[in-house]
């Protein structure tokens, strides 16, 4: 909300929220009021069933189960190596444009509770629960692309729509893997949404990340007989950290360091030969990221050298930030503020609750539209960024969660798990029908898309972070790996046999 009431084009995005609602807005109403039994039955379901990232078996499923009943064709599965990740697709008439649309499923640890407006386990207790809200955002994606089917069909629009099944954003996204494979590099546009305590869209731009495991080697020794035989691994890992925190005074305003010790030794006599650390590097883009990440990496050599230990970096995952694209921004703002959104006093009354619990203010749940909010760098990333590279990228928010309550918190649960999710899933899906229809009807505003998304990639080329012989995200359950779309079970086979999946040691 501040970032909207410091706005510098206020003017023009009021403007823009004054403009006349679109046409297509209304249709869209009505088609996903068709399909809102299918909308609500997948929202409900994989909030039943919060599954991991990666661990997503029954949510994919579901997402699957929908869409084949509704005429889509699952074109993949077990998508760029990931098992739980999928593609389906439905097309008509000859050529038209192409259009996708970007469901996740994943939860989160530690965040399961009831739909209740306080701290309460949910149906799977308190393990694992939809705490950033994938079960409303994936419903909203995959319902909007099952609704614009039906408007397609009612007026005869050529085209294709295409529903990516995209697994584990919370964690190794499978977009930055589909986006590797050039599965989106054929649309026209892609749309998303993502659940908030507000509604509306901007010009806003995530951060890229590079995610580094820094493992340190060292000697071990008797801590009090004979120390000077040992190289401490720990003090290696503690020199790391040092050096990162000298590097603060010296980085840009938009850069993000932070880390976890992974491994620090198992007891203070035994001089340890081994420590770990995972960091996450976050900055405006990927040249940026890159710079410092070459940096983090001599830095360790450092802290090796000091300690006489040796130091292995290991850069397993990485995702670019996001490219806005202001027609599209402009016209998800269109339909956002075309699409009211009400709720009951009952409604309300659970947000409050909600925020005494939490000790906030109890002022509810936002029903207004944000103006449009101005390019600026976020802290946070997503995987979509790596899509927006390829491809035109609409995304937008939708109140699901009262005010002042951030992502990743059991009110956000508990939201989803009642009807202020429901209307959140069915008002997002709105929105995207109606985007999608524009797009695949006016020819004029995906000549503007195309026009913004290539001037603002200018001569960029897209590089996948990943590294290249990084095949599929690590901690993919064993059971799931034969699911990874490869074909090449004996190999897969053979690999777990030997303890060769991920590094782990594994048995049959």
């Amino acid at each position: 909300m501040a970032l909207a009431q410091a706005a510098p084009d206020a003017a023009a995005a009021e403007a823009a929220a004054a403009a006349e609602p679109p046409a297509s807005a209304k249709v869209a109403q009505d088609a996903v009021k068709k399909v809102e039994d299918i909308i609500l039955r997948i929202s409900r379901e994989v909030w039943e069933n919060p599954e991991l990232s990666l661990h997503e078996e029954i949510s994919s499923e579901i997402h699957i189960r929908e869409l084949k009943a509704a005429g889509f064709a699952i074109t993949s599965t077990g998508t760029s190596g990931i098992p739980t990740a999928f593609v389906a697709e439905w097309s008509q008439g000859e050529g038209g444009p192409k259009i996708g649309f970007l469901p996740e499923y994943d939860a989160l640890p530690g965040l399961g509770n009831a739909a209740e407006p306080r701290q309460t386990p949910g149906p799977k207790g308190v393990e694992v629960g939809h705490g950033c809200g994938h079960n409303m955002l994936g419903a909203g994606c995959t319902g909007a692309a099952i609704a614009l089917k039906e408007m397609m069909i009612a007026d005869g629009t050529p085209g294709t729509l295409r529903v990516y099944g995209c697994a584990a954003e919370e964690t190794e996204g499978a977009k930055v893997y589909m986006a590797r494979d050039g599965l989106f590099n054929d649309l026209d546009a892609c749309l998303a949404w993502h659940p908030a305590p507000a509604n509306g869209t901007g010009l806003l731009r995530t951060a890229a990340i590079d995610m580094i495991n820094v493992h340190f080697r060292g000697r071990t020794a008797h801590a009090g007989v004979d120390p000077w035989e040992g190289r401490s691994a720990l003090k290696a890992a503690e020199l790391f950290g040092a050096g990162i925190q000298f590097m603060r005074e010296h980085v840009r305003p938009t850069t993000r360091l932070h880390y976890v010790y992974t491994s620090a030794g198992e007891t203070p006599n035994v001089i340890p030969d081994n420590a770990g650390i995972f960091i996450m590097i976050r900055d405006a883009d990927r040249d940026q990221v890159r710079a410092v990440s070459d940096w983090v990496r001599e830095v360790a050599q450092g802290a090796a050298t000091m300690t006489r230990t040796e130091a292995e970096l290991d850069l397993f995952f990485g995702l670019h930030d996001l490219l806005p694209n202001t027609p599209l921004v402009q016209t998800l703002h269109r339909h956002i503020s075309a699409t009211p959104i009400e709720w009951t006093e009952e409604e309300q009354e659970f947000a409050r609750t909600c925020q005494k619990e939490m000790g906030l203010p109890p002022a509810g749940i936002l029903d207004s539209v944000l103006p449009i909010l101005p390019e600026i760098t976020m802290g946070g990333g997503t995987d979509v960024g790596d899509v927006s590279y390829n491809t035109p990228v609409g995304l937008f928010a939708i109140a699901t969660m009262p005010v002042g309550v951030g992502l990743h918190t059991w009110p956000v649960t508990a939201c989803g798990g009642m009807t202020i999710g429901d209307k959140s899933s069915l008002y997002s899906a709105m929105v995207m029908a109606g985007v999608g229809h524009d797009l695949l009807t006016d020819k004029d505003l995906r000549d503007r898309v195309r026009a913004d998304f290539e001037k603002r990639l200018g001569d960029k080329t897209f590089i996948s972070a990943l590294p290249p012989d990084k095949l599929r995200p690590s901690g993919i359950p064993p059971h799931l790996l034969l699911r990874d779309g490869s074909g090449e079970l004996v190999e897969e086979i053979v690999e777990y046999e030997a303890g060769e999946v991920d590094g782990q040691s594994a048995t049959t």
